[in-house]
């Protein structure tokens, strides 16, 4: 297994602007191959679905393409890939369509974990519903999700529970599996947001339990789509809002409009990128050489993230946020006397990119403190940084505090 990073920074041309993109948590830049995916599809001619025209047959064999792919990168069903302009927006969809069938005094469960779009989507078809919100509570101290809260949690009148696969701030990896056992142990269905999870670990839809899973394409570079997965059959239940002439069928019927054909190889071109990161042997099947890939990334990862979560917790005055156990390479900090804001544009001057804020961790900030003011910096790896990004960070945080 060889994972050559000069190679494969090689592939991204917007890393030849000098930047380190540590802001990857936010969305991950292209490879020439999604870039030339897509263009391509352009010069060559697509057309709408359903025609008897070859423009039109090479954009149906581009969606089924890609839902192959996101199947392969997930361990999913082609036939149970939804698409569509993002993952906040599917989750509106389907919380809306999911909510039809509840009744007043059913409950769901939510976490101060997850990035909002997780949440509010939920929260606010409950509120029409009128059904019941119950909260399970993060461990400021560590940043853990406990399982064990779950057992009071959930309970005959749940009808769903949402979870994040990894948090969009803090890293933490909550024990997704065992959550979601205990929904399904009480007949409610699981909503698992794979968003930031996806990019560095390889995920499996069925050993995590998810019923419906969600991930973005832009986290693992690729093009601004969001795709949903979930078992055909289950699919096959629900009945969305559509226009009338729109295909019935699944998964098409949750889609609404025409797709964006040309994004959509560039889904796929993602995925094979993904796929060709630590050169495994083109016998095996993608998805094996996904396995190969996604272990050399987080073995590339977390090296790194010693590196960077070491340098921060040395340097006086900075204060790191969450210590979980298991979690991405991702780190969420303050620097005393500075605002999260001002931290950021000195990172920019000296050439490194990365965000402040609530990050969308609307609830998870509020718990910590630090949503009303201002939030905190957030540095995020990538599979394509390397240690003079990580370098470059680390002596720009230490002019802040006197130390460089």
């Amino acid at each position: 297994m060889t994972f050559d990073i000069a190679a494969i920074r090689s592939r991204f041309p917007a890393l030849l602007d000098g930047y380190a993109y540590l802001d990857g948590a936010a969305g991950t830049q292209t490879p020439s191959s999604v870039i030339d995916a897509i263009s391509t599809a352009y010069r060559v001619g697509i057309g709408n679905v359903g025609g008897p025209f070859p423009a039109s047959a090479r954009s149906t064999a581009i969606v089924a393409d890609a839902r192959q792919a996101v199947a392969d990168l997930v361990g999913g069903d082609p036939s149970g890939v939804v698409f569509g302009p993002n993952s906040t927006t599917l989750i509106y969809r389907f919380a809306h369509t999911l909510a039809a069938d509840w009744q007043e005094g059913d409950e769901i469960v939510v976490s101060r974990l997850d990035h909002d779009a997780n949440v509010r989507p939920w929260v606010q078809a409950a509120a029409r519903a009128g059904a019941v919100v119950r909260w399970a509570e993060v461990d400021v101290d560590t940043g853990e999700l406990p399982a064990d809260q779950y057992d009071a949690l959930i309970g005959d009148r749940t009808k769903l529970v949402a979870v994040t696969a990894a948090s969009n701030i803090l890293g933490t990896r909550p024990d997704v599996a065992a959550i979601t056992a205990k929904a399904h142990a009480a007949g409610a269905l699981t909503f698992v947001d794979g968003v930031h999870s996806t990019p560095h670990d390889l995920p499996d839809v069925r050993a995590l339990g998810a019923d419906f899973y969600v991930t973005s394409a832009y986290k693992w570079a690729g093009p601004h789509i969001g795709a949903l997965i979930a078992d055909p059959a289950l699919l096959e239940t629900l009945h969305p809002e559509k226009l009338m002439p729109s295909p019935d069928r699944v998964p098409d019927r949750f889609e609404t409009g025409t797709a964006p054909f040309a994004d959509l190889a560039g889904v796929t071109a993602a995925v094979e990128h993904l796929a060709g990161l630590a050169l495994p042997r083109p016998s095996l099947s993608r998805r094996e050489r996904l396995r190969v890939s996604m272990e050399a990334v987080g073995a590339h990862e977390r090296d790194l993230f010693e590196v960077l979560l070491g340098g921060l917790a040395g340097l006086p005055d900075v204060t790191l946020y969450g210590k979980p156990a298991e979690r991405t390479a991702i780190a969420y900090f303050r620097v005393a006397g500075r605002t999260p804001a001002a931290v950021a544009e000195h990172l920019a001057v000296s050439g490194v990119n990365v965000w402040h804020g609530h990050s969308y961790a609307w609830e998870l900030t509020g718990a910590l403190g630090l949503r009303d003011s201002g939030g905190a910096v957030r540095a995020g790896l990538a599979h394509y940084n390397d240690r003079a990004d990580v370098d470059r960070l680390l002596t720009a945080v230490a002019e802040l505090t006197g130390a460089g």
